[in-house]
């Protein structure tokens, strides 16, 4: 089936546009925000990097237990995210709500210093993940208004490679300190406080104060349009939203969590385990090396393609993390190549295609739907796997996910034909998602 986000008769044209047009330049302000998300990453990653192991060894919990808090680590933003989107929007200040976000990261970590039972990272992890539901929609709607329609994907590339920069260095220097002090986890989360302050400034002090509704305003010569309505269902279902969400509720929920594929890997080797805070660091070489390209590619060929394609990509990972006791060091590798490859496929070219389908007015809202359908889909899968992984084992978990998944892609290919963008601001004829 030939997956088009726009009839053919209007691609070819648009793509030879785009081939003549100069290479514009990323905006400085993307370049800061990525700097931004490099310091907050690698504080949350040198936390995230030893919690696998130190919930299940250090405080005993099992798989299930953990796929609790891996649940609440991966959907609990989803509390907030469509209300600080909804909150940027109608403000017209997403800068000042992202900083109040990833200021509550931050004081989570140094609140971990003293605290380290079971209850306590609870509430952490929540409070953190909280402020990570606050920050990302209006962030990735600062990215797009930032950045010109047609290289959405090159943007939100950049900004994940520079991003994932900082989930590479977060477990490295997690690694360093308990290499240097074995068992000393308090350095870790000192550590992790100090580099999410550095980003905090940044923040605050570089990074523009943009207003997404008076440029767009401005580039059409109107008044500035009235504040978005509140987040509702017609909202989430015009200009094509409605298929994408829906296909990445049907995604998410099959998207076992890395912190589970890095524990199959673990009890499946003896390289796993003796090197564990450096399996993030492989996933992220992959992410930092093709985040830029794929988004290149998605902006050229199709940003859905490209996202059902990262799916693909996915399912390899899990024939690979599910193989046999003493799978070997290739297939290690190989797991998390291709772990990486889906990342940079999927993150920012979600955010892009998401920003293409609907007008500046309701980015952050529409950035923020797409974000909460993926965050409460992983919260249930976490749940899910850790129920099937406790009640038939490592390997046969993830194949079933794996199997899920296969199946999953091809509908998702379906329902992603035929999306169209919503118009620039000042032309008629939509843009390619």
């Amino acid at each position: 089936m030939y997956l088009s986000e726009r009839p053919r008769t209007e691609a070819a044209p648009a793509s030879a546009a785009r081939r003549r047009a100069p290479r514009e330049r990323v905006a400085t302000t993307v370049v800061l925000l990525g700097l931004v998300s490099l310091f907050t990453d690698v504080s949350s990653e040198s936390v995230s990097a030893v919690l696998p192991v130190y919930l299940t060894t250090v405080l005993g919990l099992s798989p299930l237990a953990y796929g609790v808090i891996d649940g609440l680590y991966q959907g609990v933003s989803a509390l907030v995210r469509i209300v600080a989107g909804w909150a940027a929007d109608r403000l017209d200040r997403p800068k000042w709500v992202a900083f109040l976000g990833y200021g509550l990261s931050a004081v989570t970590k140094l609140a971990l210093v003293p605290l380290h039972g079971f209850a306590a990272l609870t509430t952490v992890i929540t409070l953190d993940r909280l402020g990570k539901g606050i920050r990302t929609a209006p962030r990735d709607a600062i990215i797009a208004a930032s950045s010109a329609p047609q290289h959405l994907g090159r943007a939100f590339g950049v900004h994940r490679t520079l991003d994932t920069v900082g989930a590479a260095v977060g477990p490295l220097l997690a690694f360093a300190i308990l290499l240097w002090v074995p068992g000393d986890y308090t350095s870790v989360f000192v550590a992790s406080f100090a580099a999410a302050l550095i980003g905090l400034v940044l923040l605050g002090l570089l990074v523009p104060d943009l207003r997404p509704r008076r440029r767009a305003a401005a580039r059409t010569a109107t008044a500035p349009s009235a504040p978005p309505a509140r987040p509702s269902l017609r909202a989430l279902t015009g200009r094509g939203l409605g298929r994408l969400v829906v296909v990445t509720a049907l995604l998410s929920v099959l998207a076992v969590s890395d912190g589970f594929l890095y524990l199959s890997l673990q009890q499946r080797d003896d390289f796993a385990a003796t090197w564990f805070p450096l399996l993030f660091v492989g996933t992220n070489v992959a992410y930092v090396a093709l985040a830029v390209p794929l988004g290149r590619l998605a902006d050229r060929h199709g940003r859905a393609k490209v996202l059902v394609g990262g799916h693909v990509l996915l399912v390899a990972a899990y024939v690979c993390a599910a193989g046999p006791v003493g799978g070997g060091l290739v297939t290690t590798v190989l797991t998390l190549l291709l772990l990486g490859t889906f990342y940079a496929a999927t993150d920012g070219v979600l955010a892009a295609l998401t920003s293409s389908l609907v007008p500046t007015a309701v980015r952050g809202v529409a950035i923020a739907t797409t974000q909460t359908v993926t965050a409460l889909g992983r919260f249930v899968s976490s749940l899910l796997f850790g129920v099937l992984w406790a009640g038939v084992g490592r390997g046969p978990a993830v194949l079933g996910f794996a199997a899920a998944l296969a199946v999953a892609v091809p509908v998702a290919w379906w329902l992603l034909s035929g999306l169209r963008a919503a118009p620039t601001p000042g032309t008629t004829d939509p843009a390619v998602p």
